[in-house]
């Protein structure tokens, strides 16, 4: 089963969430970017309706293929900051 971690981190003068290289909108508090990424885990996880997808691979090519709605992968949040922020 694949892996999605939810890291919490400092970002552009508030904190964010990022999964990989992307990140999350810019949150006030650590509160509301920890809670946001619990959020987005939870979703992560839930199964949905199997279907065709098409998406863009990092080399800018199209793929298209099957994607089972039942799939999902194991979703965590990670937060190094919560005992120095909270």
């Amino acid at each position: 089963m694949a892996k999605v971690t939810y890291e919490i981190v400092e970002h552009d003068g508030g904190f964010a969430y990022k999964v990989g290289d992307v990140f999350s909108e810019t949150f006030a508090s650590h509160d509301e970017a920890h809670q946001a990424a619990e959020s987005a885990a939870q979703r992560q996880q839930l199964s949905g309706e199997d279907e065709q997808i098409l998406y863009e691979e990092a080399d800018g090519t199209w793929k298209e293929e099957f994607a089972s709605g039942g799939d999902r992968p194991d979703a965590v949040v990670e937060d190094e900051l919560e005992d120095d922020t909270n």
